[in-house]
């Protein structure tokens, strides 16, 4: 958990993807993932986490349904949704946090 304190406690602000292969959904998500993260450059961080990998994370955050999209910056939760999203709704929404 430790580094995922590092991942999220920074100045810049951070979208967490909770994923897994298993879920057509998920799968979806990645192009759109990659152009958001293409948009923003190095103005924002797009992190995938597998949750089959990351068992303990994913309970702690009460990830339930996936995709689970959440954005942080400095530590603090500032967004979160459940279910796709399209690129431009994700690239307006991160800006608000640049």
């Amino acid at each position: 958990m430790s580094k995922f304190g590092e991942l999220i406690d920074v100045e810049i602000p951070v979208l967490l993807d909770f994923y897994t292969e298993a879920n057509g959904q998920s799968l979806a998500m990645h192009p759109i993932l990659k152009d958001v993260a293409a948009a923003l450059g190095d103005k924002a961080k797009v992190i995938k986490i597998d949750v089959a990998k990351n068992k303990e994370l994913a309970e702690a955050l009460r990830v339930k349904s996936l995709p689970t999209l959440i954005i942080y910056k400095k530590g603090e939760m500032k967004w979160r949704h459940s279910g796709e999203q399209d690129a431009n709704a994700l690239i307006n929404i991160m800006q608000e946090y640049v």
